[in-house]
């Protein structure tokens, strides 16, 4: 019985209607006094409540998908996948050395959260594109994590048997989960339907969540002595996908997208590592990665404790070393959401080469509806920022077989305003 079942919701809502129907019935005798009826209102109070607020957490769960598993509620999570071996030995920074992958690096997973979504395409894929349902394993850090990744109609197409593509990363809040990407935030059905209209090039997207040790969130930090996030999402996803997948190779061709703590990590991955994302779309980010109680300590101690710090504030990046050749965008409401004016110091503050544009709505709040309004105009952007690659795969080269699944959708557009 999964956490996210709806056996699991369906026992948890008995369970809670049960509760109240005893409390019902034995208040009459638990009503008198002494101290054992006292405690045992108390008690019955207690497990009512509990039952009740245990049902609507798990519904509240199984819709947003905050937790995947048992495992992962408890925090009790294998990070390794099956194939991967982690040799003894780190070096300074905790990123794991000496790692052995058996078999390919991106693999066929499981569907149950595929098939809750609504709105993915169906029939030919060479006429609708495909959502395939995966596990992405990296080499490096030895760490597996779940995706979603769709594929346009041309890919499946004859003429295009040989033509890399774009590849845009997308990712989700904390804690977050591919499922809420790909059912909240719509993000293969809206650049379905864009490409289909002619207003984005043919274009791979990859869904995915930053939270590689569920229940830290770590903020897509490299943690000295813990998970190697930064060395994850900027190394072996890109080389997982590009073994796996007709992308570029060229970082021209890759960019990366989030909301909220997925937006911040957006820009991170852009500003640090803009020889491999060259365009980040930011829906609601901050600016500066703090330690929290979700995070634990993230920088680790002594001398190099400050410096991770102040490379992981793009405030202080842009002020104090030289400004990468990168594209972003940022999205912020002027009204419902406490980032605004951190967002507008962010776009005064950046200079050549890099550059910026916004979408500043003066309504919105830190939520789907606002991130499913921004979505359209901000992979329309960031599509325009990426080159189509000119590199094809060999004649010899015989792409993987991949799995299925489906894909497609709307959301109504805004415009960007650009900034120098």
């Amino acid at each position: 019985m999964g956490l996210t079942s709806k056996t699991t919701e369906y026992v948890m809502a008995a369970l809670a209607a049960l509760s109240v129907t005893l409390l019902i019935w034995f208040w009459p005798r638990l009503a008198r006094q002494g101290l054992w009826q006292v405690l045992g209102r108390l008690a019955a109070v207690g497990v009512t409540q509990l039952t009740i607020i245990a049902t609507f957490a798990c519904a509240l769960n199984s819709s947003y998908q905050f937790f995947g598993s048992w495992g992962e509620l408890f925090g009790n999570v294998d990070t390794a996948p099956v194939g991967v071996t982690q040799a003894a030995g780190h070096n300074g920074d905790g990123t794991v050395t000496g790692v052995s992958v058996k078999g390919p690096l991106v693999q066929p997973a499981g569907e149950e959260q595929l098939s809750r979504v609504s709105g993915l395409p169906t029939g030919p894929a060479s006429v609708n594109g495909r959502v395939e349902s995966v596990k992405v394993i990296g080499r490096r850090t030895g760490v597996i994590d779940p995706a979603f990744v769709y594929l346009p109609p041309q890919y499946f197409q004859k003429a295009y048997s040989r033509q890399r593509f774009p590849a845009i990363v997308a990712l989700s809040g904390y804690p977050g989960s591919i499922f809420n990407l790909a059912q909240y935030l719509r993000v293969s059905q809206t650049a379905g339907q864009l490409q289909k209209s002619g207003q984005m090039q043919p274009t791979i997207m990859v869904m995915i969540r930053p939270t590689i040790a569920p229940p830290r969130d770590t903020e897509c930090v490299n943690v000295p002595g813990g998970p190697q996030t930064e060395t994850f999402l900027a190394k072996d996803l890109p080389d997982a996908l590009k073994s796996t997948y007709r992308v570029g190779h060229d970082a021209s061709s890759w960019g990366v997208l989030g909301y909220s703590s997925g937006g911040s990590c957006a820009l991170q991955l852009t500003m640090r590592d803009p020889h491999v994302y060259t365009t980040a779309g930011a829906l609601s980010p901050d600016y500066k990665v703090k330690d929290d109680p979700t995070t634990g300590n993230l920088f680790g101690s002594g001398l190099g404790r400050v410096n991770r710090i102040n490379g992981h504030d793009l405030m202080w990046r842009l002020k104090h070393l030289p400004a990468p050749q990168v594209s972003v965008l940022v999205a912020d409401s002027k009204h419902g959401e406490k980032g605004y004016p951190q967002t507008l110091a962010f776009i005064k503050a950046v200079k050549a080469p890099m550059r910026v544009v916004s979408i500043l709505p003066d309504n919105g709040s830190h939520n789907f509806p606002t991130w499913t309004r921004e979505m359209p105009a901000t992979l329309k952007w960031m599509n325009q920022q990426l080159s189509f690659p000119q590199d094809v795969v060999p004649r010899h080269h015989r792409t993987p077989a991949h799995t299925i699944v489906r894909a497609s959708g709307v959301a109504p557009s805004r415009t960007a305003t650009r900034h120098r």
